[in-house]
């Protein structure tokens, strides 16, 4: 697949370009480690925002197939002698496959139904990283994680690690682009409208979103396995209820059903802890309160309020000189 616009191909280029060029202009470690989470939570937020976005699946379970992905790629390069890389594809494999398989029943539901039950779905892995201490390390997590690497080039620092996740990121974001604009795209956009009528025109509505669901696991399982290996550490804290949460609030926040959306949310709340350490514990709250506030006066999220802005102000322009005129 291509991407058919113009606009659209000048757009991603000028996008990749920018973060491509990023490091060379950044000295500090800090900011590059900083601008690698961003990358990955990109990944998570497209992710979430092809199954909630275009096909209309609420989902509180992202964090379960984060860190399914972290969690195999973790066991399968320390307790056996997986390569990183195979492991990597190991674990993207299996979320997919368990996605599928609990994607029938639970796709079945709708609304806070299906709110409910992702979030059954995420506890249930929250509790097994847990209680499995012999596999996952339980509570004190699991360490010694290798870093990727291909041939002698080894992804163990903050620059190798931004350009890995990096190209990672581009390469997933442009597959979305294209199949945001695909047949596939459309039937999406279809059962996001009315299941009912695009099941009237021929869409397989069932087995449509199921299909969604998969590939949203993969790629969070990809991020997963990313994080893994470039952290070398994980624990199951940071696969919780409200990763999930931060999760929901960067695509709402970004704009649903926008692929740039995703990267503007996942900047945002990936930078905002670090303004929020004051409050401590009460971050998830702030949370809640962007999303009560974007729902309520920016229901496009901050990508659909820019372009209403640019149209508004272009509009304005035009309006000015034809006066002129």
């Amino acid at each position: 697949m291509m991407i058919k616009e113009k606009r659209q191909i000048f757009i991603f280029l000028l996008f990749a370009l920018v973060v491509l060029l990023v490091p060379i202009f950044l000295k500090g470690s800090y900011f590059l480690n900083v601008l690698v989470f961003i990358g990955i939570n990109t990944l998570l937020a497209v992710a979430l925002n092809l199954l909630l976005g275009y096909a209309g699946q609420i989902s509180l379970g992202q964090a379960a197939f984060f860190g399914l992905g972290a969690y195999i790629s973790g066991i399968l390069t320390t307790r056996f002698p997986v390569d990183p890389w195979l492991a990597l594809v190991v674990a993207a494999g299996c979320a997919s496959v368990l996605a599928f398989v609990i994607g029938f029943p639970i796709l079945k539901l709708k609304g806070h139904y299906l709110a409910m039950a992702t979030l059954g779905f995420g506890i249930i892995v929250y509790i097994i990283f847990n209680e499995t201490v012999d596999w996952t390390g339980g509570p004190s997590g699991l360490s010694g994680i290798p870093n990727l690497r291909l041939g002698p080039f080894v992804f163990d620092n903050d620059r190798n690690n931004y350009y890995l996740v990096w190209m990672m990121t581009l390469g997933v974001m442009l597959l979305s682009i294209n199949l945001s604009q695909s047949r596939i795209g459309r039937a999406l956009r279809a059962i996001n409208d009315s299941e009912v009528a695009a099941r009237v025109m021929g869409v397989n509505a069932r087995m449509m979103k199921v299909q969604i669901f998969t590939v949203s696991a993969f790629v969070s399982a990809i991020a997963g396995s990313l994080y893994a290996h470039t952290i070398t550490f994980i624990s199951p804290a940071s696969f919780g209820f409200n990763f999930s949460v931060e999760l929901l609030t960067m695509v709402i926040i970004g704009g649903l059903g926008s692929i740039y959306g995703s990267f503007l949310g996942a900047t945002i709340l990936t930078m905002l802890p670090e303004f929020l350490r004051v409050f401590r514990d009460f971050d998830i709250v702030i949370y809640g309160l962007m999303l009560i506030l974007i729902t309520m006066f920016m229901p496009a999220g901050l990508i659909g309020g820019i372009e209403m802005s640019i149209k508004i102000i272009a509009e304005k322009i035009k309006g000015s000189a034809e006066n002129n005129a």
